[in-house]
């Protein structure tokens, strides 16, 4: 598998491209409103300790106070002077308000909710994680060789425990020398060291450790051994990662290349194409089927079609090969898109056993290279398949566009005769109103609308709207107004005195 990675910085924005085999499976962007947060460190305050929630909301600077469980603190005795069997700790047994703790955002704020929070601190670099909080040897699950993990154990437990301080073998790290690991692992406790040293005298909320830059940081961790080439747009940025890939790793420092074509290096590479199509609800397929995906609150809901294509020999034949190809192109799309939560498929109804355990074991295969956390179930018996994908930021949707102001982000508008519909009603209810006034009114009804249900109403709904304004004694207006969306209108009575 050959990568590219592929950086576009202007003064605006920067972006970043993972290209895989020709085909785009992650996009970054970064725009002047900052990036992510997640795996910066603060000096918080505990504003608000929720007992119904076990849970604490803690001020740390951004424009949310973050959400802090108490099953995200790494050790709650360490917090308290309460000394009570920890089974038994409650939330304000481990926290009070105005108390204040380093924290880590382990996830960004998504949409209305604050960073998700916790107390197990973590640093990254190219190989290692380092986990100052507790002293525990852990090794990526992406790396699956059994002799690669029993050495990495075996290099890591005896550094581990001269720092004092955990350790995470990245995916990156395996076949790593040790000589590697070490001089990474040294690098990480300067940086804690440094990290303890900028609390003294701080006051929170607070920043003590902000990561990379957006660009360094996706260099560190999506470059690898199979990245062919890095193109960078911007000089200054170029020259700042090659002494980032000089110092951390200097195989990746050749293959930089700085990139000064005249055609902008996103289009060059179809990357703006890509995007575009990934804010689509529609994903052709090869054959010529389609997945459907749509994005809501609770979760992702992506429908398999076999659309145009009919195949060539049977039905059975023509459901297998377009399902293999959505269990093959469903894991990029979710990668592309950022899509995270819970994820449910409707594939096509399949008859048998063997193709459906094929189309699971592809779809399988193919979240194998994600680096987020997925787990899959298998088919129901409604003939779903539901996973789940971690949540680390907000999906390309979020970060690109808004909700729509015509449909209130519902996707659907009322159509005209709907809309007519709840005009007679209210004009209907007025007629029954002017049956027993309480007192004659001097003055009329004014209808206000878009011009589609205006003619509607003196059209296809003339007989129903004649008759129900032939029973007021009050004249009906009706006006056009191209303010009004579709599905907006008022009635309203308009009195003589302010003619």
């Amino acid at each position: 598998m050959s990568e590219e990675l592929l950086i576009d910085v202007s003064t605006f924005e920067s972006r970043v491209a993972l290209v895989q085999d020709g085909a785009v499976v992650e996009v970054h962007l970064a725009r002047a409103a900052g990036y992510s947060v997640t795996g910066n460190i603060y000096l918080g305050k505990v504003v608000r300790v929720v007992p119904g929630m076990q849970a604490a909301f803690v001020d740390v600077g951004l424009e949310r106070p973050g959400f802090l469980h108490l099953s995200d603190i790494e050790n709650p005795l360490v917090l308290t002077s309460n000394q009570a069997d920890d089974h038994k700790l409650g939330i304000r047994d481990v926290l009070h308000d105005g108390q204040e703790l380093l924290v880590i955002v382990e996830r960004d704020p998504l949409g209305t909710k604050g960073a998700r929070l916790s107390t197990r601190l973590s640093l990254a670099s190219k190989y290692l994680v380092l986990m100052p909080t507790n002293t525990q040897v852990r090794l990526s699950q992406k790396i699956t060789d059994d002799a690669e993990r029993s050495r990495l154990f075996k290099v890591l437990r005896p550094l581990s425990e001269n720092s004092a301080m955990g350790v995470i073998a990245r995916t990156q790290g395996e076949g790593v020398p040790a000589s590697l690991l070490e001089e990474d692992l040294r690098h990480l406790c300067e940086l804690w060291r440094r990290l303890q040293q900028s609390l003294q005298g701080a006051k929170a909320p607070t920043e003590v450790f902000k990561e990379l830059p957006i660009q360094t940081r996706l260099v560190r961790d999506l470059a690898g051994p199979n990245t062919l080439s890095i193109y960078v747009n911007e000089a200054d940025i170029y020259q700042r990662l090659q002494n980032y890939l000089s110092l951390h790793a200097p195989y990746l420092e050749q293959r930089m290349r700085l990139y000064q074509e005249r055609k902008p290096l996103f289009e060059r590479h179809n990357i703006e194409r890509e995007i575009a199509d990934a804010l689509e609800p529609r994903v052709p397929l090869k054959s010529g089927g389609t997945l459907v995906i749509e994005q809501t609150e609770a979760l992702i809901s992506i429908d398999v079609n076999t659309a145009g294509y009919v195949g060539s020999h049977s039905l059975e034949q023509t459901i297998y090969v377009t399902n293999m190809e959505a269990a093959a192109a469903i894991p990029r799309q979710l990668r592309l898109r950022n899509l995270g939560g819970i994820v449910v498929i409707d594939f096509i109804d399949m008859t048998q056993q063997s193709h459906r355990d094929a189309v699971m074991a592809k779809l399988c295969e193919a979240l194998a290279k994600d680096p987020a956390k997925t787990q899959v179930d298998g088919f129901t018996f409604l003939g779903l398949v539901q996973l789940s994908r971690k949540r680390t930021r907000e999906s390309l949707v979020q970060v690109m566009c808004a909700r729509c102001d015509h449909c209130a982000g519902h996707g659907l508008l009322k159509t005209p005769e709907t809309v007519c519909m709840e005009i007679l009603r209210m004009l209907a209810a007025e007629c029954d109103s002017a049956e027993h006034p309480q007192g004659m009114r001097d003055g009329h009804y004014a209808i206000s609308g878009n011009a589609v249900v205006i003619e509607r109403l003196l059209d296809e709904e003339a007989v129903l709207y004649q008759a129900l304004t032939a029973r007021l004694s009050n004249e009906v207006r009706l006006q056009v107004d191209s303010a009004y969306r579709l599905d907006q209108f008022d009635l309203i009575f308009v009195p003589q005195s302010l003619h």
